[in-house]
This record gives C-alpha cells, structure tokens and sequence, in this order.
C-alpha cells in the first residue's frame, strides 16, 4: 500500500554520495557519512533528512568511538524512522563496506506512524537503488551486531565495525 509521501531531493543525494565512493583525499572522506537518520515532515508529506542525526566518517575514532552504538542510541525511543548506515566488516576473505537501509519502528512507537512508516517504505526504496540489506527494528534488541552480522553474511562473518562476533 503506498501511502503517497515523497522523497526529498536531499535524502536523494545523501544517499547517492554514501553509495559512490569516489577517490577523495583524506578531508573530503572525513566529511563522508557513515549514517544517516531520516523522517516524515512535520505535514507528514515528505521524507527528510533528521536534523542533527547524522555520523560522519571524520567523527569515527574522534568523538565517536563505537559508531554502530552511537547510530543505535540516536533511533527515538516512541518514533520511527528511516536510515542508512555504512557497514563495515570482516569475512575470513576481505574487509568490506556496504550500505544497509533500516526502518526503525519501536513497540512504543504510535500506531499511526508506524502504520504511515511501513506504507511510505517503498517510496524511499525505490530512490534507494543497489541496496543489498534492509533490516526492520522493532526495539534495540534487534540492534545488536550478532543480528546485524547474521543479516550481513551469517556465519561468514567474523568482525563487524571492527569489533569481533
């Protein structure tokens, strides 16, 4: 069921710029984004980008030391949302970096916006081509690096933000 909200040419390009990692020097990769909160608008019309919720590359190591916990712990509690997070992690193989797509929905959330969330999905889906991992969260819980690793590659993977499964 669509629900006929509309994406924000920002969350466009946003999502754009975390999927093609061009050759940057060393500044223009701190300013990369590392993960990104989205929302409705206050009309509930449009997917926007969150004010403020938002990791860059540069801050990882900085002022953030566990980036997945950080993106965790910036998902309201009584709201949904959308986000994207750059995933890094290890198989026995290689190290790699690939794009998730969570829809954050809290038990607590209202039935109203989890109703509205769940239909406006497919909206920014559809901008967001080349996803390879989506994951719905219904409560930190589901936020924890063994499911996310279990949702990345199962048992292939052996570290997941640098820190072992």
């Amino acid at each position: 069921m669509a629900s006929g909200v509309q994406v924000a040419d920002e969350v466009c390009r946003i999502f754009y710029d975390m999927k093609v990692r061009k050759c940057s020097t060393p500044e223009e990769i701190k300013k990369r984004k590392k993960a990104v909160i989205f929302c409705l608008s206050a009309d509930k019309k449009c997917i926007v980008v969150e004010e403020g919720k938002e990791i860059l590359v540069g801050d990882v190591g900085e002022t953030i030391t566990d980036p997945f916990k950080h993106f965790v712990g910036m998902l309201p509690e009584k709201d949904c949302r959308y986000a994207l997070y750059d995933a890094s992690f290890e198989t026995k193989e290689s190290r790699k970096e690939e794009l998730m797509f969570f829809l954050w929905a809290p038990e607590h959330a209202p039935l109203k916006s989890k109703m509205i969330y769940a239909s406006s999905k497919d909206a920014i889906k559809k901008k967001f081509q080349g996803i390879k991992h989506e994951y719905q969260a219904n409560g930190p819980e589901d936020l924890n690096r063994t499911s996310i690793a279990e949702k990345l590659g199962g048992s292939l993977i052996v570290a997941f933000e640098g820190s072992p499964i």
